[in-house]
């Protein structure tokens, strides 16, 4: 086990569950995250394996039945929903069986994976050690909160990108996403939401970070989830946050929400990206930013032989602070990487090789990963 773990494994059998009336239900995130004094991209660490030790009085004990594939799983690449936003009725917590059978037996994350950073794939890994992983997160928020809309992180369409990364550290297997609307679930008690897991969706156990919390108003934390898990018999790992002490995390000032209190978080890359430092999100992410635009028949891209230049209206994800970054790399296909240097202005996202790379390209789409400069 890696150092930095704290895992606590929770198993009886099942007992007889009772149902609670809930009102309100939201859930307040705190993201898991990691520490290390240097947060480069890692090496894998051979996550695969049985781990006997023992951490205060709570022995992490795998899973007898289960065993990390030596072959990525295969998926469509897509994203179910487990939840129905249109759904209001009566039944509107029921789930169909087909999603049931898809996520049933697997072991779930618990988180809010906006920008799938280094703490998001500690959680991949443990839940790949214990049983088939899976990303277990809650859309619609904002619209029922009343947030802001924002841009994501990770664009949509990359996001399976990102997972595949992570097959090395989980097990030879791609982690599955699964999300489900808020507006079904923000009712529910600690109490129900477990159950929910346990009864509809049948899951072996449950992953999270130490200051995870849930359930009508935030009440549950995650020595309540740990308990509530054992009653339900399933499985429990609680993951001990360990915080951020890489040096950048200065450049964030006291803007850094004091929330975070230093650990990796979705925030902490938000404000990274915000004054251009992309050295640091390469850190907090184990990977460099991938920016992609995609042009339509409204907003198209302007084309030259060394520059291309497209409408910010066209991003799919959110871009670092306006300025200059070099060493970046564009990725025209699968073998087709070209060096680049990208401007971003108030309108305009622009970038510029040394070759005649453009002129016979059919550019829709533009994917930039930025280099570890700083505007």
């Amino acid at each position: 086990m890696p150092p930095g773990y704290l895992l606590h494994n929770s198993t009886i059998p099942k007992v007889k569950k009772k149902n609670i009336d809930g009102a309100m239900f939201r859930f307040n995130y705190y993201a898991l995250q990691f520490q290390t004094s240097h947060l480069s991209f890692p090496c894998p660490l051979n996550p695969c394996f049985r781990s006997n030790s023992i951490t205060g009085n709570h022995q992490n004990r795998m899973p007898s039945t289960y065993y990390c594939s030596a072959t990525p799983s295969k998926s469509s690449g897509e994203i179910p929903l487990l939840f129905h936003s249109s759904s209001q009725q009566e039944d509107e917590h029921e789930i169909t069986s087909d999603r049931i059978a898809a996520v049933a037996g697997g072991m779930v994350a618990l988180g809010k994976f906006d920008a799938l950073h280094i703490g998001h794939r500690e959680l991949a890994i443990q839940a790949s050690r214990a049983g088939p992983p899976f990303l277990l997160s809650f859309v619609g928020m904002a619209k029922v909160l009343g947030w802001e809309q924002r841009a994501p992180i990770v664009a949509k369409c990359d996001r399976k990108r990102v997972l595949s990364s992570w097959v090395p550290y989980c097990c030879n297997t791609i982690p599955e996403e699964f999300e489900v609307e808020f507006s079904s679930v923000r009712h529910l008690t600690p109490r129900q939401f477990v159950e929910k897991l346990s009864n509809e969706l049948g899951v072996r156990g449950v992953v999270a970070g130490e200051n995870y919390r849930f359930g009508y108003k935030a009440v549950g934390d995650a020595l309540e989830l740990e308990k509530l898990c054992e009653e339900y018999g399933m499985e429990a790992y609680i993951i001990k946050s360990v915080m951020d002490k890489s040096h950048s995390a200065a450049n964030l000032g006291s803007s850094t929400n004091s929330k975070e209190r230093g650990q990796v978080s979705s925030t902490r890359v938000r404000e990274a990206l915000a004054v251009g430092d992309m050295r640091y999100v390469s850190e907090l992410l184990g990977r460099r930013h991938r920016l992609i635009l995609m042009a339509t028949d409204q907003e198209r891209f302007s084309v030259g032989q060394y520059k291309v230049s497209a409408p910010k209206s066209c991003l799919l994800n959110l871009a670092p602070k306006e300025g200059l970054y070099e060493k970046c790399s564009l990725f025209l296909g699968q073998d087709n990487v070209q060096q680049c240097r990208v401007v971003i202005d108030t309108k305009f996202v622009y970038v510029e090789t040394e070759s005649e790379i453009f002129a016979a390209q059919n550019l829709q789409l533009l994917h930039i990963e930025f280099g570890d400069s700083s505007t």
